[in-house]
């Protein structure tokens, strides 16, 4: 008897996106040449640079790709990780540029990394190769904040965003908007409130948005809101941590698994993340936590029954290989490139919602264009009016106490009254971008009678913005 042949996925990201994008573009009414235009990899840098530790010269290689020059400047993450490559980089530097259109930042896309394991290396070691990389990236123009502007990815983060604004200050003295470099920076260094979380409660906001329109939740035999929905995270790091926070800790769902690289931990009555994320900094693993079964397969997160699944860890997690026993009814994508395109037409067949990447962890990007935009306007978001508001709150609250001889209590008009912070400032914002996104997607998918599946209606989105852009700037009649 014959063998069954197995069927092989490329699983290759750059391929898979412009897979994507050909399908998309395939339901748009544009030239050719100009989707051929949006397609493309405008630039993509190499480097090869040395470090010295000691006596011991070691060799660094590194890229950064520029997707789209359409808006500018140019905005994407800079990640370290032994697997990154220039296929890699030129796909997440496309998916950026389609985001930004999604939630319409006026960003072009960008991405870059180093090919390093950051454990590896000690905080001093770390701090001489980011800062060399910086004047690499700065020597030819890849880095700057009116040209192109990184941000934290996996593997780095505000540590190693201030290294690289710094780096870039000392070489272009004088200049004015200099921290504007880059994005995700601490606070001290122009960093600003809210953007640690951005990416997970982004995706918690878009969350939020399915459910409060209904039509995809209901679709699938969840009614209501987010409240004790059983949800399964696959990674622990930040996007995956913050996602799961605050969905137990705003919307109350039920987070029944956490996988990270070394196991699973599975408990269907609910984990509490809090609890979780204390074990992990005295362990360094979250195995063997007591609130939890514990599973030696990390992979076990993706299969266990769940309302909700969000991958927040690496590409190419959801396969062929295991699409068939995906338990979720909604898979929120939260890493980028989780689900391979077979695994998400087997998904589709079996009646799943597949929220896709381009659209669902853009917070992270949404925040860091606040970011800049407070790095260019040298004030900080709800300074010059936080005072007043609050004293024309206070206003109506005595009015309101006069009118009717009663008063509030001391609790009650503190809230009340209280005006809007940084935060309260960049969250609204953040949830407003994300609301609009995904009406507008939904309204493609619900437009375009043939389009299966809502990544298709993103990129159909994206595609036609970014299309606009061109054809407004003069390059296309």
């Amino acid at each position: 008897m014959a063998a069954t042949k197995k069927v092989q996925e490329d699983l290759n990201l750059h391929n898979i996106v412009d897979g994507q994008f050909d399908i998309a573009a395939a339901f748009c009414k544009l030239p050719k040449g100009l989707l051929q235009q949006i397609k493309i990899c405008n630039n993509v840098l190499y480097v090869q640079f040395p470090v010295k530790f000691g006596n011991k010269l070691e060799i660094f290689e590194g890229w950064r790709a520029e997707h789209s020059h359409h808006r500018k400047p140019l905005k994407g993450g800079i990640r370290y990780s032994r697997m990154v490559s220039q296929d890699e980089v030129m796909a997440l530097a496309a998916l950026m540029t389609y985001k930004c259109a999604i939630v319409n930042v006026p960003f072009g896309g960008s991405k870059g990394g180093l090919k390093l394991r950051a454990r590896n290396y000690n905080t001093e070691h770390l701090e001489k190769i980011t800062r060399r990389f910086t004047a690499e990236l700065s020597a030819k123009r890849f880095i700057g904040p009116g040209s192109n502007v990184p941000a934290p990815d996996y593997g780095t983060g505000q540590r190693e965003m201030a290294w690289m604004a710094d780096t870039y200050d000392a070489l272009h003295p004088g200049e004015l908007d200099n921290m504007a470099c880059v994005t995700g920076k601490p606070l001290s260094q122009g960093g600003i409130q809210g953007r640690t979380e951005a990416t997970g409660r982004g995706v918690v906001y878009a969350l939020r948005a399915v459910f409060d329109r209904g039509e995809q939740s209901k679709a699938v035999g969840l009614s209501g809101t987010l409240k004790d929905k059983s949800v399964s995270v696959q990674g622990f790091g930040n996007v995956g941590y913050h996602t799961a926070n605050i969905l137990q800790q705003e919307d109350g769902a039920r987070i029944v698994a956490i996988g990270e690289w070394d196991c699973t931990l599975y408990n269907p009555d609910g984990i509490d993340i809090a609890a979780l994320s204390r074990h992990r900094k005295r362990t360094d693993s979250i195995k063997q936590f007591k609130g939890a079964k514990t599973l030696p397969n990390p992979s076990d997160c993706l299969e266990v029954p769940c309302d909700i699944l969000v991958p927040a860890a690496l590409e190419n997690q959801i396969t062929l290989k295991n699409a068939r026993r995906i338990k979720a009814r909604i898979i929120a994508e939260a890493a980028n490139g989780p689900t391979t395109p077979g695994a998400e037409a087997v998904l589709s067949q079996r009646g799943k919602v597949v929220l896709p990447d381009i659209f669902m962890n853009a917070g992270g990007v949404t925040v860091s264009y606040f970011e800049w935009t407070k790095n260019i306007s040298h004030m900080r978001y709800g300074r010059m009016h936080k005072r007043l508001d609050e004293s024309f709150r206070s206003s109506i609250l005595d009015a309101t106490e006069q009118l009717t001889k009663g008063q509030f209590p001391d609790r009650v008009r503190s809230s009340l009254q209280k005006g809007a912070s940084e935060r309260d400032l960049v969250n609204s914002g953040l949830e407003e971008t994300m609301y609009a996104a995904y009406n507008e997607i939904y309204d493609v998918f619900r437009r375009k009678k043939k389009v299966q599946a809502m990544r298709t209606a993103s990129y159909i989105s994206a595609i036609e913005k970014i299309a606009t852009s061109y054809e407004e700037l003069g390059i296309f009649p």
